[in-house]
This record gives structure tokens, C-alpha cells and sequence, in this order.
């Protein structure tokens, strides 16, 4: 009997298969560079896990480069999915940011290749105007600006500037991110959360310096 031979797709007819064959692409690249590292990962080994030419994978990322970017970019866009879908329905603002703060940590802790992409990036692109969860992070920041501004105008936060609120948290959530890719062994992660909620609601002082302090 003939072996069966497994069939290499080529391009595919429409946009929707077009658009699952780029995320296939993207999915088992950020596996390849996150285990072999940039300089290690090579493209014929990709195709070849794809089971598809090494000429389909350049169809959609012109150069190694472009993939590896294209990989990071789609590293940190899944990040924002997976709070989206997290917060779906939440209609308290307060509890949306903790769940939102939530889903940020178990996401990265979940997705370590992510995080070392993220790195890889970068120790290798230092040219690039500033790195892409930076870049996805300030194109994002305005929303959660205005759900601040609305918690200070209820009352319900501090009369300070958004600004800071933001740069705060998300410089905590950047390091919480990169503590769990360097140190496994942490605190369980629904402990991490709700040390971080308790810490950024309610600060670290007690009822009575805040009172001897003058804080409201």
C-alpha cells in the first residue's frame, strides 16, 4: 500500500485561510525564536514543522526580521485580547482594573515565550524607536486615562494626575512580568494578584499615618 503523503498547502484561496495560515506562521515562529533564539532559529526548520516551503513562509514575512517582529507584535497584541475578554461585561470600574491587572500577570505567566521575546527584542533591535509592549502600551493607556478621570470625578479616587496612576501600574505589572520569567519558584499567582490589587488600592500605610500625614 502507498504511504500517504502529507499534503503541503500553498497559498491559501481567500482571506480568511490566508489570515489563519499567517497566524499559524506567527504561532509556531514565536516557539522556534523563544527555544533557539534569534541568530539560532532557522527558517527551513519552521517550514518544515509547518509542513509547508520555506518559499510560503517568506510570502508572508518577506525577511527573518520582519517575522521576528511580526511575532513580538503579535506577542503583545494577545495580552490586550486576553484582558478584553476578561473584563468583557464587567461594569464596575474599580473591580474591570483588578481583573484587568488580573489577566495581565496570569497571561505573561501563562505565555513565558512571550516574555523572552519581549527580551530578545530588546537586546537585538536597540535602534528601534522604543520597544513594542511599549509601543502597544501608550496606543492602549488612554482608555484606562479616562476610566481614572471618571473614578476622580465620582470621588472614588485620589484627585491626582491620570499620568501617574498609569506609569505606577504599569511599570508594576512590567516588573511583576519580568520577576516571574527570571524566578519560577514565586508566590503562587492568585497571591501575586491580589498582592498587587491591595497594594495599589490601599497603599502600604496605615488609617492612622495617613491621618497623621494628612492623606484623604
Amino acid at each position: 500500500m502507498p504511504r500517504a503523503t502529507r499534503k503541503k498547502p500553498g497559498r491559501p484561496p481567500d482571506p480568511a485561510l490566508r489570515e489563519r495560515r499567517r497566524e499559524e506562521i506567527l504561532d509556531a515562529a514565536i516557539q522556534l525564536f523563544a527555544a533557539q533564539g534569534y541568530a539560532g532559529a532557522d527558517l527551513q526548520v519552521l517550514a518544515d514543522n509547518l509542513g509547508i516551503g520555506k518559499g510560503t513562509v517568506y510570502r508572508y514575512f518577506p525577511s527573518k526580521q520582519e517575522l521576528f517582529l511580526a511575532c513580538v507584535d503579535h506577542v503583545v497584541r494577545g495580552v490586550r485580547a486576553a484582558i478584553d475578554r476578561v473584563i468583557a461585561g464587567i461594569d464596575d470600574p474599580l473591580e474591570r482594573i483588578a481583573a484587568a491587572i488580573g489577566a495581565h500577570i496570569r497571561h505573561y505567566a501563562a505565555h513565558p515565550q512571550s516574555v523572552e521575546l519581549l527580551i530578545q527584542e530588546r537586546a537585538l533591535f536597540k535602534d528601534r524607536k522604543k520597544p513594542s509592549y511599549f509601543e502597544h502600551r501608550d496606543a492602549n493607556v488612554e482608555r484606562w486615562r479616562a476610566l481614572y478621570r471618571s473614578l476622580i470625578a465620582e470621588g472614588r479616587l485620589r484627585d491626582i494626575p491620570v499620568e501617574r496612576i498609569t506609569d505606577v501600574i504599569c511599570d508594576l505589572l512590567y516588573g511583576t512580568m519580568i520577576s516571574n520569567y527570571f524566578n519560577r519558584d514565586r508566590k503562587p499567582l492568585h497571591e501575586q494578584v491580589a498582592d498587587v490589587i491591595d497594594v495599589f488600592y490601599h497603599g502600604i500605610l496605615s488609617d492612622a499615618e495617613r491621618n497623621r500625614r494628612g492623606i484623604v
